[in-house]
């Protein structure tokens, strides 16, 4: 150990012996090297790339406003351009924009100035069909600009939604961004087996798979509930939507068995009932006495519905209730809907359940716009809505039955999905 140590020891004054030997970097020999470049020929070889850069393109998007004029669209849309907003003023397919509804969606492209290049627009072409319209406004070559209508199809896509009950159906809806037309949907589903106005607890909870019909990726309007599931008290109710060629469609539950009965639970969609079946103090005589229907409050105009297939045995004025239509459906069974401010059919006509009859009005004895809904089974009446839930369903013919079973499959995935969708968020 102690020969080791003493080698070791001399190694590294060896070491230090040796290190001083080395070149001082301060007195080694400097030489300076100078040479002419020729600037402008650099300087212009720099610069040629940026002569190749294309123009500077903006885009950005606005909806219409109700008191839009073209001046305030554009200022919101950064569009610094006198010759564009004259032209959106002066032409009549430009002024097509401002003219109809508000709230379309607006896209612009512009140049690094605020000059308009192009503007796009979209807005159905009626409430019920399936095309859009399409407005492209777009400068020109000479300097001016040009405008033109296309006309589009719609596409449909499935969107995936949920929501928790609070306070009411409508407020949960408003909340997980689900359009209205989709909350009257779910409440009409699922409305023979769930009192949207009694039956709600807070902690209920949905989820939901519907269609967004789109042009060119903007949604314009929502279409049909394809599939839903609801827990209302601790009890799952679900509805898939099904519809095959010269089949009428209707929502069944997973297991195949038919969401839709012989009778709707109301010839409105989703609304109030003002006035229940029983006994009441009647608004005009005073009197306590029986009432031997169902009102429903609503607006004057709001359509009206038949609740069961059947064909029209009256249409016409009657005593006390007014504008008044008799449908008279299977086995001797009769509906009235009495107090109507139009009627849309004709005695003799055919309906089917749903179909559209005629328009809520205040007409006969009536203190006010409501309907007034009988039913009559062989002439003694009945509770319409007591009748709703027990009718029987119709069911699902079993030839059908596979083709079902794999768009039941599909949609169970995308309403799991969705309510994976709620969880994660309220995470």
């Amino acid at each position: 150990m102690g020969g080791l140590g003493v080698l070791l020891l001399g190694t590294g004054v060896t070491a230090f012996g040796i290190a001083p030997l080395a070149p001082d970097a301060a007195d080694l020999p400097v030489r300076q090297v100078v040479e002419a470049l020729d600037t402008p020929a650099l300087i212009q070889s720099n610069l040629a790339p940026l002569t190749d850069v294309q123009p500077l393109v903006l885009f950005r998007t606005e909806t219409t406003r109700r008191d839009d004029t073209a001046q305030s669209l554009l200022q919101r849309l950064g569009v610094v351009d006198p010759q564009a907003q004259a032209f959106l003023r002066s032409d009549p397919t430009a002024r097509q924009l401002l003219s109809g509804r508000a709230g379309r969606l607006v896209s612009v492209e512009t140049t690094d100035r605020q000059s308009l290049l192009r503007l796009t627009s979209r807005w159905l072409t009626s409430t019920e069909g399936n095309t859009f319209t399409r407005l492209v406004v777009e400068a020109t070559p000479s300097g001016g600009y040009a405008s033109r209508l296309e006309q589009g199809q719609l596409t449909a896509s499935a969107r995936l939604a949920s929501g928790v009950i609070r306070s009411s159906l409508f407020a949960a809806t408003d909340e997980a961004n689900i359009p209205d037309s989709v909350a009257v949907q779910l409440a009409e589903m699922f409305s023979s087996n769930i009192d949207f106005r009694r039956d709600l607890r807070q902690g209920d909870r949905f989820s939901v798979v519907f269609e967004s019909l789109e042009a060119d990726g903007e949604s314009l309007r929502t279409g049909r509930v394809l599939s839903a599931e609801f827990v209302n008290n601790g009890r799952t109710h679900a509805g898939v939507w099904f519809e095959e060629p010269g089949h009428k469609g209707g929502y069944y539950g997973f297991d195949g068995q038919s969401s839709r009965r012989y009778y709707l639970s109301s010839p409105l969609e989703f609304t109030r009932v003002s006035s229940g079946y029983g006994v009441r103090f009647h608004p005009i005589s005073g009197e306590r006495k029986a009432h031997l229907g169902v009102d429903y409050a609503a607006p004057t105009g709001t359509p009206v519905r038949t609740i069961g297939d059947g064909t029209v045995e009256f249409a016409g004025v009657q005593r006390g209730y007014g504008n008044v239509i008799y449908v008279r459906h299977r086995n001797n069974q009769t509906t009235v809907y009495a107090h109507l401010s139009r009627i849309g059919v004709r005695t003799g006509q055919r309906v089917s359940q749903g179909e559209f009859i005629g328009n809520v009005g205040s007409t006969g004895a009536s203190t006010g716009p409501h309907l007034h809904l009988e039913f009559r089974d062989n002439g003694v009446h009945m509770d319409p809505l007591e009748i709703a839930r027990q009718s029987e369903a119709i069911p699902l013919p079993a030839e059908l039955r596979r083709r079902f079973d794999a768009i039941a499959q599909l949609q169970r995935m995308q309403l799991d999905a969705a309510a994976t969708v709620q969880q994660a968020s309220a995470e």
